[in-house]
């Protein structure tokens, strides 16, 4: 009696701080949380290309939640399939100043990690745009995830680079479907 106990109070308290962060959060903050904010399923797919000679696949799971009391959205995963094994921390902010949101990355991969603000984003109607710059044999080249198809239950993020011709080409698909716990 007494475990179960401690556990529902340890619900309690952790239902009213994210209800408390959600709560304290910026308009701009809320829509991300009502967007992103849960547990996710991911499911990769990377176009053959000359980051994935052979294409590839990952499979995978997502958190995503607000805090420093609903100023940061930050989301934490790992997957692994043939495309190799990948961790990631992404926090996202909205800098009032700049109207736009801040994108701070951190990628772990087979070829080793890397982290830093990664541009900036944007709702673009329904859809939130993270456009950046990646240095490609010492020449700016860009890049932007698009998160698409965003339901309460599902989203789809485009990565996409700049073929030099002004159009952008998709490399990896992502797909997360919340996980409903039971």
């Amino acid at each position: 009696m007494r475990i179960a106990l401690n556990s529902a109070v340890a619900l309690l308290l952790a239902c009213v701080t994210v209800t408390s962060a959600q709560s304290r959060a910026t308009r701009e903050m809320q829509r991300l949380a009502d967007a992103f904010v849960g547990d996710w399923d991911t499911t990769e797919s990377m176009e053959r290309s000359e980051y994935f000679p052979n294409g590839g696949e990952r499979h995978g799971r997502s958190r995503w939640r607000l805090a420093a009391e609903g100023t940061l959205l930050v989301g934490e995963g790992q997957s692994n399939g043939s495309a190799g094994p990948l961790s990631y921390l992404i926090t996202i902010w909205w800098d009032a100043p700049a109207q736009s949101y801040g994108y701070f990355t951190c990628f772990k991969d087979a070829e080793g990690s890397s982290c830093r603000v990664r541009g900036s984003a944007r709702w673009v109607g329904d859809d939130f745009v993270n456009d950046y710059e990646e240095i490609e044999q010492g020449a700016a080249v860009k890049w932007r995830d698009t998160f698409v198809k965003i339901t309460r239950d599902a989203h789809t993020l485009v990565a996409a680079r700049d073929s030099g011709r002004g159009t952008m080409r998709t490399l990896i698909t992502s797909h997360s479907k919340r996980r409903h716990t039971r």
